[in-house]
């Protein structure tokens, strides 16, 4: 397998994207034109209606936080005849631009925590059972058109702020006090990693 580039994409970045696998090149794209400067690479999308704008398998990771949950599901096309899948086609275009073997890294507001409903431009709602629809040999998202293909690193509840950083280890108070809350569902946000499955190029 070829290396895996080492760029980093952060979406709807705002001015301080994020680096979570600390790659040594960082790209941001966000919906507002930023001016890109000699460390971070900033285009304008919006990627609710456009794709990603970078190539195939140009990056080693991807990142999305508290990001996903604005994307909607499901959109009138433009001429108002059928229906598009908008954080699908977003999902494909994450899997499109990671290389092969590259990971995505999301934390995400999430039910049945009502941060996930609190904040009215919130339309997606995630589950702890949402992956499945992107993960696997055999994706449930494929009827809705879903070409990509990740497997599931991680899929747990987040502790903050440890949740900001793929690597982060738990103290076993920390992870005693993550126990507590999450049997108590207090824990408001899901980590998503996955990696990129893909022939090599």
């Amino acid at each position: 397998m070829p290396a895996i580039p080492d760029r980093h994409l952060d979406l709807g970045c705002g001015s301080a994207p994020r680096n979570p696998y600390g790659r040594r090149e960082l790209c941001g794209v966000d919906i507002l034109q930023l001016e890109s400067t000699a460390h971070i690479e900033f285009r304008r999308a919006n990627v609710v209606l456009e794709p990603i704008p970078f190539p195939d398998s140009h990056f080693g990771s991807v990142s999305a936080y508290d990001f996903i949950e604005h994307v909607p599901r499901v959109l009138p096309t433009a001429d108002g005849r059928a229906t598009c899948f908008p954080f699908v086609r977003l999902m494909d275009e994450i899997w499109r631009v990671l290389a092969p073997g590259g990971r995505l890294y999301s934390v995400t507001p999430a039910f049945p925590g009502p941060e996930a409903f609190q904040d009215p431009t919130h339309v997606n709602f995630i589950t702890d059972k949402t992956w499945r629809y992107f993960c696997s040999d055999a994706p449930m998202a494929r009827c809705y058109g879903y070409a990509g293909q990740f497997e599931m690193i991680r899929n747990e509840w987040a502790m903050f702020p440890e949740a900001f950083v793929p690597d982060s280890l738990l103290t076993w108070q920390r992870r005693f006090k993550r126990w507590r809350l999450e049997r108590r569902q207090r824990l408001s946000h899901l980590i998503w990693e996955f990696e990129c499955v893909k022939p090599s190029e």
